[in-house]
């Protein structure tokens, strides 16, 4: 009876036979992902299809650090790794060791991988951005001189603007040379002086773009001294300079409305400002006529002569009080002389000898009052109206 085997005999012996082989040991499949997974235990279990066939695919945790993109369904990809036999399941499979996108998803990966290293030498880094001037004269653009992209600036630029200058240096953007061409571009504009610089194309493929993709050309973008917007395709489109480039615009036309102010709405904005810098002269020099008044009413109230006229007022004020006071006092005084005189008219002795009365004194000039004060034989003095008696005293009672 002929040798029977058991299935894990079979499959080891396919296993072996497997890798014995040298070209199954290290290849690399091309074809399309399909039924993609990825397994919370990190390996990627997938499909590589064409239109002849199929065949399994995994790949496992250790080696997907080198992954760069996450594989989706419909991606063309080369797998390169070791085709081998699974002996439980008795099927062969492709272990992948490395996974790299094909055609232009290998520029895809190239663009990924200059993005990450430009990043971590900070050339995409804020502080190094310049700002745009608010107010540029000379304009220098670096793309195609027969391009939409150089037409579409310059329409743009003349109905914003058509006192900007524009200096155009004609630049290959596409094919073999594109990339030295934008450099000289960037150079020459720099040195030309201008205020700030446009660079880009229209839109395109990945490969139509890559010019601005290349390494030289970022450098040369964060090296240049004038300011650099980059414009290269459309809004989606995006490339390496955009990341370096001081502003992004997302296409040309956005770029020359970036960098050539509108001069309508810059008029419209001057005599704004000249309104209202009119009406802030106006209150300003109201309230400073207002001031000054109020200095100049306090002034004349501190002022020296002001002072003079204020104390000749209060002078004149207690001159005239002053002399009412010293009328009144006159006129109270005056009163009461009258009544004084009235009363010592009625004490007065003359007034007495008017009325027919006199008065004796002694010789010495004592009045006599008392008998006592004289004796016989005495001289005395009779005082009358008009005059005085002389007498001897002869006798008293």
């Amino acid at each position: 009876m002929q040798n029977v085997y058991t299935v894990g005999q079979v499959n080891s012996y396919i296993k072996n036979m497997f890798s014995q082989d040298f070209l199954l040991q290290g290849l690399a499949v091309k074809g399309e992902v399909s039924n993609c997974k990825y397994h919370t235990s990190g390996h990627i279990y997938f499909t590589l299809k064409d239109m002849k066939g199929t065949i399994s695919c995994v790949m496992f945790a250790g080696n997907r650090s080198g992954l760069a993109f996450r594989m989706v369904e419909g991606m063309q990809v080369v797998v390169q790794g070791t085709v081998d036999v699974y002996e439980r399941d008795g099927k062969y499979q492709l272990y992948a060791k490395s996974i790299q996108q094909d055609g232009a998803g290998a520029l895809y990966e190239r663009f990924e991988r200059l993005k990450r290293e430009l990043e971590e030498l900070g050339m995409f880094a804020p502080e190094y951005k310049k700002p745009i001037p608010a107010y540029s004269r000379r304009i220098g653009i670096v793309t195609a001189p027969t391009g939409a992209a150089v037409r579409d600036i310059i329409n743009i630029a003349s109905r914003r603007n058509p006192y900007v200058q524009l200096i155009l240096y004609p630049a290959l953007v596409q094919g073999e040379g594109a990339a030295p061409s934008i450099i000289n571009g960037i150079h020459a504009l720099e040195a030309a002086g201008v205020d700030v610089m446009i660079v880009g194309r229209g839109g395109g493929s990945i490969e139509d773009l890559w010019a601005f993709n290349e390494e030289c050309v970022a450098q040369a973008v964060f090296d240049c001294g004038v300011p650099v917007i980059s414009a290269v395709g459309h809004e989606t489109d995006t490339t390496i300079i955009d990341y370096v480039a001081d502003l992004r615009a997302p296409t040309p036309s956005a770029a020359a409305e970036l960098a050539v102010f509108d001069l309508s709405q810059f008029l419209g904005r001057l005599a704004e400002n000249r309104t209202a810098l009119e009406r802030l002269m106006k209150n300003k020099i109201e309230w400073n006529r207002m001031h000054w008044k109020a200095f100049e009413a306090r002034l004349k109230m501190n002022s020296p002569l002001g002072k003079v006229r204020e104390k000749k007022t209060w002078l004149m004020n207690m001159e005239e009080w002053m002399e009412n006071a010293m009328s009144g006092q006159v006129k109270r005084k005056r009163h009461m002389l009258e009544i004084y005189i009235e009363k010592l008219k009625g004490l007065s002795p003359l007034d007495k000898l008017n009325q027919g009365f006199s008065y004796v004194s002694d010789e010495s000039g004592r009045t006599v009052r008392d008998v006592n004060q004289v004796q016989v034989g005495d001289g005395l003095l009779i005082h009358v109206r008009n005059g005085r008696l002389a007498a001897t005293v002869t006798g008293k009672e």
